[in-house]
């Protein structure tokens, strides 16, 4: 892809991982680092572009208060941090973008959403209609109720199916 076709794009999909989330932290957020995302979100949504953030970091967030050193290797604690970290880090994106005057949202998707027909047209005409509102979805996995036969495995995965279900430039 050139140049070109990055900086015209109009709906763009970004993949944030854990790690840049919590920068030298590693188990809390970091606001800093928060801060440097959605200001270059805010930057693309200043040049008229569509912005969908997949952002990983629930679980990481949730470390901290649960008083967990690492993060656990048992899905009941892994679902548990989720459940803690997801309002943390739903709160701060929605702290940082309103300094901005920017509106964000939550969207939590299982695989059901996405190989279900009456799920991926639901979970479409809902990210479709926030775009169409300004607003910028903040999309993570429902790690809370996921296991790990039915779960996307990572955001990775799910940010390139998020791509082709909304029709990402980018």
């Amino acid at each position: 892809m050139n140049r070109e076709a990055v900086t015209s794009a109009k709906r763009i999909v970004i993949k944030i991982g854990s790690s840049s989330l919590t920068g030298k932290a590693g188990s809390a957020l970091d606001d800093s680092s928060v801060e440097k995302i959605v200001k270059v979100v805010a930057d693309l949504k200043s040049r008229g572009a569509e912005v969908l953030v997949v952002s990983s970091g629930a679980i990481a967030a949730g470390l901290a208060p649960l008083k967990l050193a690492t993060r656990p290797k048992d899905l009941p604690t892994q679902q548990a941090a989720a459940s803690v970290g997801q309002g943390l880090l739903i709160a701060r994106y929605n702290e940082a973008f309103s300094s901005h005057s920017i509106l964000s949202s939550q969207v939590l998707l299982t695989t059901e959403d996405i190989v279900r027909r009456s799920h991926y047209q639901n979970a479409h005409q809902t990210l479709a209609k926030l775009l169409s509102l300004g607003v910028v979805p903040i999309i993570n996995e429902n790690d809370t109720v996921g296991t790990q036969e039915i779960r996307f495995g990572d955001n990775d995965r799910l940010a390139a199916l998020v791509a082709l279900l909304i029709g990402a430039d980018l």
